[in-house]
């Protein structure tokens, strides 16, 4: 990919982190886990407990990418290294904690991705907030992933063919 292919990308994808960045900071800001968890059972705050700690470590993993990205593009000189493993880490720590959370309260059902529907299915009913952020930033994390495809296993396929040619 050339240069100011990525240097694009650099844009968009701190652009699309910004959104969704600001959207999970109010929700942080603005739920509780005793507001959320109305319902106090074990099973219930079990839940909520697993599902803000995979919010607050998705926001701490989107704020560190974008300022790496932010580094990225400050830079007189763009580099070009610098920016794909950057790129490679919104994938890996942003996207992939996104579709993959830790204590697994949502997950992608493939099988409606393509109907229309919504691809997002949640462990247990959750309150109405809770279903709003996680569609709200759904999208995001889908453009970012069909961004970033090539740094799911291209880039560091590429890294390791040059390394063994500069060893060699």
């Amino acid at each position: 990919m050339s240069a100011g292919n990525v240097q694009k990308l650099c844009e968009t994808t701190k652009e699309k982190l910004k959104y969704a960045i600001d959207k999970l900071e109010v929700f942080l800001n603005e739920y509780s886990l005793s507001q959320l968890a109305a319902e106090p059972n074990e099973e219930t705050l079990h839940f909520y407990k697993g599902f803000l700690s995979d919010l607050r470590h998705l926001l701490v993993f989107s704020e560190v990418s974008s300022e790496k990205l932010g580094v990225v593009l400050r830079r007189a000189n763009f580099d070009m290294e610098f920016a794909e493993k950057a790129l490679y880490h919104v994938y890996h720590h942003c996207v992939n904690n996104f579709f993959y959370p830790k204590s697994e309260s949502y997950s992608e059902d493939g099988r409606y991705a393509y109907t229309g529907q919504d691809a997002i299915r949640f462990r247990a009913k959750p309150v109405r907030p809770v279903r709003d952020i996680v569609l709200d930033i759904t999208k995001v994390f889908e453009d970012l992933r069909d961004d970033l495809t090539y740094y799911e296993s291209d880039y560091l396929t590429e890294r390791r063919m040059q390394n063994q040619r500069t060893h060699a």
